[in-house]
């Protein structure tokens, strides 16, 4: 039987979380607190901020850490599919699972267009798997602006595995590679020329190259990009974890290479155990994303201080029509900045 995670906290939906509440919410794994946590993470006020962000530091650590799986790829190849179909057969195994699901946003309201809850029902219900989805808010690197902090979040919680599908753009989709252990690249068959089908950079960044809908008439078709991908691979020099990405086929439909995919991903997870890459990789994405939360302060306090914006405005008819050059209307506030 399925370790069961608490889905019923009941809680007066006006009155604001308190960080002992958050503390003991994540601690026990209860996902009404966790979602509202993450919530405020996302918040675009600071009062917010400050209370989850101090309520982070005193959260302890989890025993183990979750080994967090990338899922990326072109839009139409099935992630949200072969996600839920993953998603239950990692549940069914026991394992706490957290799918986290960062969605295309509105350009007009700056919230999800879609919606992965409604999109994995069967999922959902499962007891010991949590969905959330997330408005990406235009953010590059196919990953929302807080993605690091609700990772944290739900590895404080205890959950096994977590998952984090990425909105699939394409060649951007870089920064997901500094937030997960493992790195699946999606690939859709008879989609076109396979080896220009999906940039050379996002399949260096892969662990493995998962060729999906591999069922009915496209049998034939995957087979031949498993082939095509499995000769490209050898062009590309290796990576500093000596391992080789593997190729494999699935069928989210049929349940078809699932098993296969788990079993690649845990001999990933041991090669690079064993050779220490994970605990260093693990290291350094930490070192990373301390100097891209050092950078966005640094941002944040550069536009609110000293009239900056005030400024900005002055310049912006005389960049409009031409009478100053981009470079030095930026030097300009810079100085203004500095005096």
């Amino acid at each position: 039987m399925a370790e069961k995670i608490n889905k019923n906290y009941k809680y007066k939906p006006l009155k604001a979380l308190q960080k002992e509440e958050i503390v003991q919410g994540i601690v026990s794994c209860d996902t009404a607190i966790l979602s509202r946590a993450i919530t405020l993470l996302e918040s675009v006020k600071k009062e917010d901020k400050a209370i989850i962000y101090d309520a982070i530091k005193s959260i302890p650590n989890p025993k183990k850490p979750s080994f967090k799986i990338g899922i990326t790829g072109s839009p139409g190849v099935g992630k949200s599919t072969f996600i839920e179909t993953f998603g239950k057969y990692l549940g069914e195994k026991n394992y706490k699972v957290a799918v986290l699901a960062i969605d295309p946003s509105s350009s007009l309201t700056g919230g999800s267009i879609l919606g992965d809850k409604t999109r994995m029902e069967q999922l959902s219900n499962l007891p010991n798997v949590y969905i959330r989805p997330t408005p990406s808010k235009g953010e590059l690197g196919g990953v929302a602006n807080q993605s690091y902090e609700t990772i944290l979040l739900c590895e404080k919680a205890g959950f096994d595995i977590i998952l984090v599908e990425t909105v699939g753009v394409g060649q951007s989709e870089t920064h997901v590679k500094a937030l997960v252990d493992f790195f699946l690249l999606l690939i859709l068959p008879g989609a076109g020329d396979e080896l220009q089908g999906i940039k050379r950079g996002i399949m260096e960044l892969a662990d493995g190259l998962l060729i999906t809908k591999a069922d009915g008439e496209n049998i034939t078709k995957a087979k031949m990009a498993k082939s095509n991908y499995q000769n490209a691979m050898h062009l590309f020099p290796g990576g500093k974890n000596n391992w080789i990405p593997k190729i494999l086929t699935c069928s989210s439909l049929e349940n078809k290479g699932i098993g296969d995919t788990w079993d690649m991903i845990n001999a990933f997870k041991e090669h690079t155990l064993n050779n220490g890459w994970l605990a260093a990789n693990r290291q350094q994405q930490r070192h990373f994303w301390f100097k891209e939360k050092l950078d966005d302060l640094i941002k944040s306090d550069f536009y609110e201080k000293n009239n900056i914006k005030d400024q900005i405005k002055q310049l912006k008819n005389q960049i409009d029509c031409g009478d100053l050059d981009p470079f030095n209307a930026a030097m300009q506030v810079f100085n203004y900045y500095e005096s």
